[in-house]
Parts: structure tokens; sequence; C-alpha cells
């Protein structure tokens, strides 16, 4: 049986990587002039074009509702996004970029991207599977041990 210590070991040695690994994403986004926040906004209303709502941003990246709000409007009042009421459930608004808010978000995603492409090159996409592969099963067997939304 392996010893309980080298469990934490490898525990801690996980929660520092994945301390670093959001924190290099938070200065990358704060160098750029926006919070992490407002860069998973960005990707949402990117992505998600058809049915990118408050609400979805909210549950998808786990930010408070109040928290989207305020950046939405920061956007909004910068001209780079819009709020068009959604005709099948009215208390909804769908959030697209406007052409400026389009290029503007687009630069800074390619360039995130770019970023993002030249370590995945670097690593070798067999480890990158390999990665996303035991991330996912530590999540699946989190969950199944008793994790939140077991």
């Amino acid at each position: 049986m392996i010893n309980n210590n080298i469990f934490m070991e490898q525990l801690n040695k996980y929660y520092t990587v994945w301390q670093e690994c959001n924190n290099v994403y938070e200065e990358w986004a704060k160098a750029h002039g926006l919070s992490m926040n407002s860069l998973l906004i960005f990707f949402s209303i990117q992505e998600d074009k058809q049915n990118c709502t408050q609400k979805a941003i909210s549950q998808k990246w786990l930010i408070p509702k109040q928290t989207v709000n305020m950046i939405l409007k920061d956007f909004e009042k910068r001209g780079l996004i819009e709020l068009i009421t959604m005709q099948k459930d009215k208390r909804n608004k769908l959030i697209q970029f406007t052409t400026e808010g389009k290029e503007y978000a687009d630069s800074i995603i390619s360039e995130l991207r770019k970023v993002e492409l030249f370590v995945i090159e670097k690593i070798g996409i067999e480890r990158m599977k390999q990665l996303n592969d035991t991330n996912a099963l530590f999540v699946e067997l989190f969950k199944r041990a008793g994790g939140k939304n077991a």
C-alpha cells in the first residue's frame, strides 16, 4: 500500500499547479486590461452567439450573476456589446458583440489562443490529451466520491 504522505505530497502539488494555472491566466488578462471574468465573458459571447445570456454565462463559469451584470453593463457602456430582448423569453436578453466589440474580443482571444497553441505544441498533443483525460477522470472520480453535483 502506498504511504499516505506520497498521496498528500501529490495532492499538494496538484493544488499548487492548479493555482499557478489560474494565476497565469489572471495575469495574462490583467496585462491586456481585463479581469479574468471579463475574459471568460468574451469567450462565452464569442462561442454561443445564438443563446448567450447573463444566466448562461453565470452558470457556465460559476461567476455570480451580479458580477456578470456589472461587467456586461461596462461592456455595453463602452459600445462592445448590445443586449437584445429574446423573442421566446422576454425576461432574458441575448448578448451580442457590436462590430467594435467583436473586433476587440477577437483580437484579445486570438492573441491568447496563439499563446495556448504554442504551449500545446511544445507539450505535444499526446501529453495534452493525457492532461485532459486525467483531469476529466479526476473530476468524475471526485463526483463519485461525494463531491458536489455527485
